[in-house]
């Protein structure tokens, strides 16, 4: 979360907001995303679907991401953390 919430901040800075905008804005979209997410009985990829209008922002940035295999490389990482969760719970003897 911190990562992405670094790497929107950046983003927004460079695009001419200030970082205090930037870091606000990119913590108030994981707050609301995560807020929706928590109060719903529907699926990660529904609210998706119902938050990204066809041709606008965050379709663009969705598609992009897409493109990139971002989802893919998430993941990849998180079986990267997986593995060394195995590794640190043999080398502790768990």
């Amino acid at each position: 979360v911190f990562l992405f919430l670094e790497a929107m901040t950046q983003a927004g800075v460079d695009m001419g907001l200030s970082a205090e905008q930037s870091y606000k804005l990119a913590v108030a979209t994981f707050a609301g995303g995560s807020e929706l997410a928590a109060r719903s009985s529907e699926s990660a990829e529904v609210l998706r679907q119902r938050v990204t209008s066809k041709g606008g922002t965050t379709y663009a940035a969705i598609t992009h991401m897409q493109e990139q295999k971002l989802p893919e490389h998430f993941i990849e990482a998180m079986r990267k953390a997986e593995a060394r969760a195995k590794e640190l719970a043999q080398e502790f003897g768990r």
